[in-house]
């Protein structure tokens, strides 16, 4: 039992941590599962799906308030109004292909050479725009023109690919439409709300079938590492990248899909 709290406690950790970086969870979470050998049938995909929950929790704790007079301003307010227009524009895009192509993906996208590939492209991308002399024209998430939402949503689409990481994806299309590295983030966070509580949701529709109660105590554990480590990077995110870009995320990436790559080459 302490192995398996341990293999909770550890990819609880990876998913809380990650979730919200432009690194990809989903990258991460394949990687540690095949090299630290977490991919057995109760830490498999049914797992991470339950502990993604508990990121998707703490970013709308943190958010909660805000949400809510969004929510009760939607009617009254034209930029409100506005603003939930722009999210749903941007969320579009990815739930028609998710829907679409969720199988395919889940089947042959789903491997860890792409993934080490990804996250080393990835990383060369997220560098190279980080050190672009960029027009900037947006300071607020709020304030993005609705044909900007849309091409974040497109871009969005993207991260479907393990490695190329959903928040990566929306913020690199945000600086390059004009958004400054604060409000190209925090954007990152709105648009995972519906993004990542409709994967969620269809995921655990999809693998409703191997769910078991006799794994819960592991899940609500990892579950909670989750929340705990996901609250921590929102609540620090925006702050940091202000300040310091995305450099570290990017140089992280590509040695992560390094090392991968290496351990792949000789056998491991």
């Amino acid at each position: 039992m302490l192995i398996e709290l341990f293999k909770a406690f550890v990819l609880g950790v990876v998913e809380g941590l990650t979730e919200f970086l432009p690194v990809s969870s989903t990258g991460h979470l394949l990687l540690v599962q095949r090299f630290f050998g977490f991919d057995d049938a109760d830490f498999g995909k049914t797992f991470a799906v339950l502990i993604q929950f508990g990121a998707i929790l703490a970013l709308l704790s943190i958010y909660f308030f805000r949400i809510w007079r969004i929510a009760a301003g939607m009617f009254s307010d034209p930029a409100a109004r506005r603003f939930v227009i722009g999210v749903l524009i941007a969320f579009l895009p990815a739930a028609v292909v998710g829907a679409l192509a969720h199988d395919v993906i889940k089947s042959v996208l789903f491997n860890v050479w792409i993934v080490c590939f990804t996250l080393i492209v990835g990383g060369a991308i997220l560098l190279w725009v980080d050190r672009l002399d960029l027009d900037t024209r947006y300071y607020e998430a709020t304030k993005f023109s609705l044909p900007m939402y849309f091409g974040i949503g497109l871009a969005q689409c993207l991260s479907m690919i393990p490695g190329v990481s959903r928040s990566g994806a929306t913020i690199v299309a945000a600086m390059l439409l004009g958004a400054d590295r604060r409000s190209a983030a925090e954007f990152s966070f709105w648009l995972a709300m519906p993004t990542m509580a409709g994967a969620f949701a269809y995921d655990l529709l999809k693998s409703r079938g191997q769910l078991s109660m006799d794994n819960s105590i592991l899940v609500a554990f990892g579950f909670a590492v989750s929340f705990v480590c996901a609250w921590i990077v929102v609540k620090t995110f925006l702050d940091y990248v202000q300040h310091h870009g995305f450099a570290v995320f990017a140089w992280w990436r590509v040695v992560v899909g390094a090392l991968g790559l290496v351990a792949l080459a000789v056998g491991y």
